[in-house]
């Protein structure tokens, strides 16, 4: 790769992609070359099991330009997303998924508006091809909610698709909590922020690696990351189940004095233990997840493991 560090750079998660990644890298390659600046793509690895690893060391081979971190196993998208910025140089980082759902070709409106002065800007999605009705309902569900109860107003329908300048990766590349939820750190470190409206398209080959079950699980990290109001919610039930037992204890000794009747039956008591409990396995459970939150941060262990690195592939 040329000496002079690059302008631009492109880092681009890749997990089992073998099917889209060589009509990735010729769209990106065109779009970056149409700067006129110097470029590089950052191919992340993310413990592929098709043939994507074999594909970006040929990329490598045959491109200065590409620069392929391949992982030891898989660590997760948002896991690889931190890598890819942790190798970056350029001075504007674009993160882009590989699977030609957010088309590279939108990556030049992303630095139209870095060249008017915004350090981030953010791909706002305004139409989303090929997806069912199903995982839009969950997918507008899931913006909505974070919107509302993180204490980060993370813009609405975006995913990591954005463009960042080198200030704001350099403050990002800093915070090392090991659940991540980038959008949410790219929205709270602050800076001057824009978003620019594209269309989805729907994925060139191969299927979603973010299933319902990854979704809930991004969800989660993403609410206690960025808010205490699962813990808030918690106290507030237990205010209301210890209400509603005072008010039912006050009834029937009302009850009692002025009719003399007496409040019989298994069923009653059954339901009332079963609420209680229920109540006190669900504050168990929120606990937990924040609980385990601390535990993953108190191990110290790195967020990834690189089996090759860029600088492996310089040496070769």
């Amino acid at each position: 790769m040329s000496s002079e560090q690059p302008v631009f750079s492109v880092v681009a998660p890749v997990f089992n992609e073998e099917g889209s990644l060589m009509e990735f890298y010729r769209r990106m390659q065109a779009v970056l070359e149409s700067t006129g600046e110097n470029w590089e793509l950052i191919l992340v690895d993310d413990g592929s099991s098709d043939g994507s690893t074999g594909i970006i060391r040929q990329l490598a081979a045959e491109d200065e330009h590409v620069r392929p971190v391949i992982f030891a196993r898989n660590f997760g998208h948002q896991i690889a997303v931190t890598a890819g910025l942790d190798y970056s140089h350029g001075q504007a980082v674009t993160v882009i998924d590989s699977d030609l759902q957010d088309p590279p070709e939108v990556v030049l409106d992303l630095i139209a508006k870095w060249r008017e002065g915004y350090e981030v800007v953010f791909a706002v999605r305004t139409e989303r091809e090929g997806e069912t009705a199903f995982k839009l309902w969950t997918a507008s569900l899931f913006y909505h909610l974070i919107y509302k109860i993180t204490e980060v107003k993370i813009p609405m329908d975006t995913g990591d698709f954005r463009l960042m300048d080198r200030r704001v990766v350099n403050v990002m590349n800093r915070m090392r909590e090991h659940n991540r939820f980038l959008r949410g750190m790219s929205a709270w470190v602050g800076f001057k922020q824009v978003g620019v409206p594209y269309k989805r398209m729907a994925r060139f080959a191969g299927s979603t690696k973010y299933p319902f079950k990854k979704m809930l699980k991004l969800a989660m990290t993403a609410i206690t990351g960025f808010s205490f109001m699962p813990l808030q919610f918690a106290t507030v039930m237990g205010f209301i189940s210890a209400g509603l037992s005072l008010i039912a204890a006050i009834v029937v000794i009302i009850l009692r004095a002025t009719t003399g009747a007496v409040f019989l039956g298994q069923a009653s008591t059954l339901i009332a233990v079963l609420f209680l409990g229920g109540i006190q396995l669900i504050s168990l459970g929120i606990l937990g997840e924040y609980i385990g939150r601390i535990y993953d941060e108190a191990k110290g262990r790195p967020l990834y493991i690189v089996r090759e690195s860029p600088d492996d592939f310089s040496k070769k």
